[in-house]
């Protein structure tokens, strides 16, 4: 079991320094957008720091996330930007592939922030 959650948080990490990387890059293609899409994309580009500013969370929520030190910090600095992909492939863009990939990504997460909870307690008392 060990085996299989360090596999899983390897390829969830890197999938995260990679969206991040992406960011800043720009070296992934960018699917067909929808005009809503588009519309939101637009006024996220108004917000000049906002796009690198989540790129950086990605990028050390993804290194945080693979190392089994850090990995209980990594799932909480990834937990909004994974809840905000869900809701977008929900909402924005609702197709079972995204919306698939997005609810795995989540419950990747969840159980890592889970099987982590102990670590948490200082942070709720």
């Amino acid at each position: 079991m060990k085996i299989v959650k360090f596999i899983l948080c390897l390829l969830f990490g890197l999938m995260f320094i990679n969206a991040g990387l992406d960011k800043f890059l720009h070296y992934m293609p960018m699917p067909a957008l929808t005009a809503d899409q588009t519309k939101l994309f637009a006024a996220f580009g108004e917000i000049g720091w906002l796009m690198p500013l989540v790129g950086a969370v990605e990028v050390i929520g993804g290194l945080l996330f693979i190392f089994p030190k850090t990995r209980a910090l990594g799932a909480i600095v990834i937990l909004p930007i994974m809840v905000g992909i869900v809701l977008h492939n929900v909402c924005r863009a609702p197709s079972s592939v995204g919306i698939g990939i997005s609810a795995v990504l989540f419950l990747i997460n969840l159980w890592i922030i889970i099987d982590n909870k102990e670590k948490y307690k200082a942070l709720v008392k």
